[in-house]
């Protein structure tokens, strides 16, 4: 049996916490370094990396866009969040919790920072007025669910994806606690869409943009090479909407910017026009 860890009385961190992502976790806030960010041509600049949390805004956009929505176009900054990047200077100015996507949107007189990626998905769905209903109980019932995303996210993340792929060594404990949750909340989802095409209702709303990129990478086996491991095929309904939402032209869009890693035309680090994302998957055509 491994020796029992006996917390301290006062923490504090006397050593690096181990792990993939240790070079970039403290216990403080704030900039670490000055380095002003990158400024493109359109008025909606983002700051951002394809992970799941970062595939939520550039999907929105990239839908925003195909409905014809030309306010809508903008320019994709890569964060490199393992390079430390989100702790620059300009990074803080616009999210002070050095976390991704951050938006900037110029196209009024007064400059508007967006951070948190929930928020961003409401504000633009607000600004455009695509993928949020007005009608109140049909508007109650997205922003349910978006909520239900904010809070569920962090326990499929931080607590499972650490635990089980990151974590510089296995445990039992953790990896059942949070594997059980995970499986709870794959469950409410099942659910809720045995009964609705969508996750918010009868509509593609931002709830299914914004539970997608988590949820959906997990059921088709794009996250954390878990989805054997969570017997994701006892998910049906869950399922189904993860493979029908994957065959949308704009979420697959959405889902390389940002993007360096992967096959070639799997990757957009950087997204100024249509064009960036349409030479990536020429080379996969």
């Amino acid at each position: 049996m491994a020796e029992q860890y006996t917390p301290a009385r006062v923490w504090t961190m006397d050593t690096a916490s181990g792990g993939q992502w240790a070079s970039i976790n403290r216990p403080d806030s704030g900039a670490r370094h000055q380095q002003q960010l990158p400024v493109g041509q359109h008025p909606l600049q983002l700051y951002s990396m394809g992970t799941p949390n970062g595939q939520k805004v550039t999907i929105m956009l990239e839908e925003l866009l195909a409905l014809g929505e030309s306010g809508a176009e903008y320019d994709a900054h890569l964060i490199r969040i393992g390079d430390g990047d989100q702790f620059s200077s300009g990074f803080v100015e616009i999210n002070p919790n050095s976390k991704i996507p951050a938006l900037i949107d110029t196209s009024s007189s007064r400059p508007i920072r967006v951070f948190e990626s929930g928020n961003i998905l409401l504000y633009l769905a607000e600004k455009f007025g695509h993928f949020l209903s007005r009608d109140l109980s049909e508007r109650t019932e997205v922003m349910n669910w978006l909520f239900w995303l904010q809070g569920s996210a962090p326990y499929l993340g931080g607590g499972f994806g650490h635990f089980y792929r990151y974590a510089p060594e296995k445990f039992e404990y953790p990896i059942n606690r949070f594997t059980m949750e995970v499986k709870r909340q794959l469950d409410v989802l099942d659910k809720r869409l045995a009964q609705h095409q969508y996750v918010g209702g009868a509509d593609y709303s931002i709830a299914d943009i914004a539970i997608w990129p988590w949820y959906g990478n997990l059921m088709l086996g794009q996250l954390y090479d878990a989805a054997e491991f969570l017997d994701v095929t006892s998910y049906p309904h869950l399922l189904r909407w993860a493979q029908q939402l994957a065959t949308r032209p704009t979420l697959n869009r959405g889902k390389l910017v940002n993007r360096s890693w992967g096959e070639p035309w799997e990757q957009v680090p950087e997204r100024h026009s249509a064009a960036d994302i349409d030479n990536a998957l020429a080379q996969r055509d």
